[in-house]
């Protein structure tokens, strides 16, 4: 069998692991693992830096699927390359209690790097994650030494993009010149309700150019190997802009009645539909979940090809100790989350009965901890003097700057709560996020994945008060109180004084086990 047949089979059997794996469930989305296999195939066995065998290697290229609902694709990749995915999990898809629920959950020791299915919140993760990558780069890396450097990508579809959270992020992300985020949009004009032409007609390519990214189109119908890898490679190349592939595709490719239909996209295509299809394709219409010999063989051999790679990383880490030993341990602790400093020692402490309001009181203690915990960063939706979120001494993080540990969100709240999960979830880095109680609402979305899936994020909230009389109503928080407290998981902190809120602070930078908020 030939290199390019060897290939198809493998797409082949992506195609129909999928395809088996939403007709068993009876439910489930055929039609975006179909069309986006070859993609996700070149992607993981030629581009993609990670070993199976330790999904946890915190130097691996990280991939988010945004398009969550094309979740059959990742878990037939995750059991074909070698992960904790079984075959029984494949076939156990979208059942009570499974590894694979019908959209993604975060499990990165299954190689799940984030909880995907609202549209538009994986993109939005992938550009925290590309901010965290870039500030580790400037604290570790050393001529000769480039022990952090892998890049992140993401699959995006139509929904992604319509969605608003995507369009903040993005804008962000093209100004900050994020070059190592890697966005395949699958172009496969299709949606629940029909072809996108009927709400969707805009240029996406002109768009993203807009926002200062690397655009690169791939015509045809998505199964052109080496058109995909040349981008991918290119992509990769690219020094100063985040990239977006435009990868024209087709819904359910090779299905001979559902192919680019809305029928194709949240339903399952049927036994007979499927029968058809394999047959169509050579294959025995009979078998279910069927994976060829000769395809085991050559997609385990990702697993080795990851392995070596790890251990060629851990032999320049172990020759970067002996010369950069204090980096070294700092750059261990910070993987296994160890915080460099007793906070009980630095936390401020504030007489007692006097009046401070907690978002200043938060201020100060900003000012006394944060310098010395250089792997958190902070950062405002535009309303840095009022949330009290800076510290003496940070820089801003920017394109010319990677060392800065604050970042201008600018009016972005949605993005900055998603980029908050992404950069919380990057194995080193955390981050804190603030603007007013009132527009936690704009939030609302990311921090019910961030609870959801126990991300550490921190999203502080200020100006916990009707007593904003002058801006009216509109800025007047009254239910949000509430409304957080009944998100499962989120812990809610509404500290009385300043002591409580230095209290505050402590508890949630030693906490790990999920998101916090704190009412200010």
């Amino acid at each position: 069998m030939s290199v390019s047949e060897l290939d198809n089979r493998c797409i082949q059997t992506i195609r129909f692991l999928a395809a088996d794996g939403v007709q068993k469930a009876n439910s489930g989305h055929p039609g975006m693992p179909m069309g986006m296999a070859p993609a996700a195939y070149v992607l993981w066995t030629k581009l993609m830096k990670h070993n199976p065998g330790n999904p946890m290697w915190i130097n691996r290229d990280r991939f988010v699927l945004s398009a969550g609902h094309g979740s059959m694709l990742l878990y037939s990749l995750l059991h074909l390359t070698g992960y904790n995915m079984s075959l029984e999990d494949l076939k156990n898809f979208r059942q009570w209690g499974s590894k694979t629920p019908g959209h993604p959950e975060y499990d990165p020791h299954l190689g799940i790097e984030a909880t995907t299915g609202p549209l538009g919140q994986g993109i939005a993760n992938a550009v925290g994650m590309a901010i965290a990558e870039k500030y580790l780069e400037s604290q570790f890396n050393k001529e000769g030494f480039p022990i952090v450097d892998y890049k992140i990508f993401t699959i995006v579809g139509d929904g992604c993009l319509e969605e608003g959270v995507s369009s903040e992020a993005s804008s962000l992300a093209g100004h900050l010149g994020l070059n190592n985020l890697i966005v395949i949009y699958d172009d496969n004009h299709i949606t629940i309700d029909g072809e996108t032409e009927i709400s969707f007609t805009e240029n996406v390519a002109m768009r993203y150019k807009a926002y200062g990214w690397n655009v690169i189109v791939v015509d045809g119908d998505g199964n052109d190997l080496d058109a995909i890898e040349k981008a991918l490679k290119k992509a990769k190349k690219e020094k100063n802009r985040p990239t977006i592939i435009k990868l024209r595709t087709h819904i359910a490719f090779g299905s001979p009645n559902k192919q680019d239909s809305e029928s194709a996209h949240g339903s399952p295509l049927g036994a007979d539909e499927i029968k058809l299809m394999k047959q169509n394709f050579g294959w025995d219409p009979e078998k279910s979940f069927y994976i060829p010999d000769e395809v085991a063989a050559h997609m385990a051999a990702t697993a080795k090809i990851g392995k070596k790679a790890e251990n060629a990383w851990k032999n320049k880490f172990n020759k970067y100790a002996q010369a950069y030993p204090e980096l070294a341990r700092q750059f261990t602790d910070a993987v296994e989350g160890r915080l460099p400093v007793v906070l009980d020692k630095i936390l401020p402490k504030f007489e007692a009965g006097k009046s401070l309001a907690t978002r200043q009181a938060s201020g100060e203690v900003l000012n006394a901890i944060m310098p010395k915990i250089p792997l958190i960063h902070g950062g405002s939706a535009d309303l840095t003097p009022s949330n009290n979120t800076w510290f003496n001494g940070v820089q801003n993080f920017s394109r010319e700057n990677r060392s800065g540990r604050y970042i201008r969100f600018g009016v972005r709240e949605h993005a900055m709560a998603a980029l908050l999960n992404g950069i919380s979830v990057s194995g080193m880095v955390r981050a804190y996020g603030g603007t007013f109680l009132v527009f936690a609402d704009y939030c609302r979305a990311a921090v019910r994945v961030a609870s959801l899936s126990k991300y550490p994020s921190i999203f502080v909230f200020t100006h916990d008060s009707i007593g904003l009389g002058e801006d009216g109503p509109t800025h007047q928080p009254v239910e949000h109180f509430a409304s957080l407290r009944a998100i499962p998981n989120l812990t809610v902190i509404r500290p009385a004084d300043a002591n409580e809120t230095a209290q505050a602070w402590k508890f949630t930078l030693e906490n790990k086990n999920g998101p916090v908020v704190l009412l200010l």
